[in-house]
């Protein structure tokens, strides 16, 4: 993890954050993930006048994640409007365990710590292939 320029992703996030689309609740949100192969993704929040339509920052960044070609998140941060670390909601967590999995690193306020333990015993791939065994 001591490779990896937190600095940059936080740059990205602030960016993505930027772009938020936030008329309602006035909370722009912006995230951004090193992949595996070294790209970093970025999303933002979408929110929509029927609230439960609104989208994560979140979900962006897992679709551009898979727009441009897959791969596997390695490390990511959340951020507000005042450049704070946030950390994603369950819905959220389950989405990132999907594509980064337990060792995912995730900045939070008290430092880096893997999806792992902010998501402990998650339900992922690997629970659907047991069990369809």
């Amino acid at each position: 993890m001591s490779d990896i320029d937190w600095s940059l992703l936080k740059e990205h996030a602030v960016s993505a954050m930027k772009s938020a689309y936030v008329p309602y609740s006035k909370f722009p949100v912006g995230v951004a993930a090193l992949v595996d192969d070294g790209r970093i993704v970025s999303g933002c929040n979408v929110e929509n006048a029927s609230y439960g339509l609104t989208l994560c920052a979140e979900c962006g960044l897992v679709s551009n994640l898979t727009l441009s070609g897959g791969g596997r998140l390695v490390a990511f941060i959340c951020v507000d409007l005042n450049q704070n670390y946030l950390m994603p909601c369950g819905r959220c967590r389950q989405l990132l365990q999907e594509h980064g999995g337990g060792k995912l690193a995730m900045m939070t306020d008290q430092g880096v710590k893997p999806l792992a333990e902010l998501l402990p015993w998650a339900f992922g791939p690997e629970e659907m292939e047991k069990r369809l065994d």
